[in-house]
């Protein structure tokens, strides 16, 4: 039974994160959420008492661990390499999902935040922006830029490849995401001096 429930937890913060990925937090109902995870609706205020916000807090922190991951992993091999797996994911999500699907972090970021100021969700996708920074920017550091430095270029990759794909989907083209690949890398190399791979 208790594996049941994690189950149909993990079934609805996954769905959640999909569905607003490509329709935004705004746009997407609790009730849409569950049918959209195949789970009941009784089921998503049993797990979320708080309700949407508290479902979108976790789908984005969700989509950030999955992210992150795989950024930490690649990032092993340097800020560079790092980089390309990075940019190589969201030109994944982009394209196979035929332009419908970005990030669901960057959904919520951009929409208006609840009257009342308060947003969990909006608080969760500043901890996951700030998360990957951080990853890139030690990257970085390690491989020998200069500490401020490394803390712009990895603001400058995350909001770039958050723009981009933004700007991919509105354009039906992936163009963007490679043209700024390719600018990305120079500015990463020229930090740490052409090495960090």
């Amino acid at each position: 039974m208790v594996r049941e429930g994690a189950d149909a937890r993990g079934r609805m913060v996954a769905g959640a994160a999909d569905m607003i990925r490509r329709r935004g937090l705004a746009a997407t109902s609790v009730r849409e959420l569950a049918a959209h995870s195949g789970t009941p609706l009784g089921s998503t205020y049993h797990y979320f008492p708080r309700g949407k916000q508290q479902l979108a807090a976790e789908a984005v922190r969700f989509a950030g661990v999955v992210v992150g991951h795989g950024l930490a992993e690649e990032l092993r091999a340097g800020p560079v390499a790092g980089l390309r797996a990075f940019l190589r994911e969201w030109r994944r999500t982009v394209i196979d999902s035929d332009f419908r699907a970005g990030c669901p972090v960057l959904a919520v970021a951009v929409e208006e935040p609840p009257r009342d100021g308060a947003s969990e969700a909006l608080a969760a996708a500043a901890e996951v922006l700030t998360g990957w920074q951080e990853l890139l920017a030690a990257s970085l550091r390690e491989h020998g830029a200069e500490p401020a430095r490394a803390a712009r270029l990895a603001a400058l990759v995350v909001a770039s490849v958050e723009g981009t794909v933004a700007l991919c989907r509105a354009q039906r083209d992936i163009g963007p995401l490679d043209d700024v690949t390719v600018e990305l890398e120079v500015l990463l190399r020229s930090a740490v001096g052409g090495a960090g791979n």
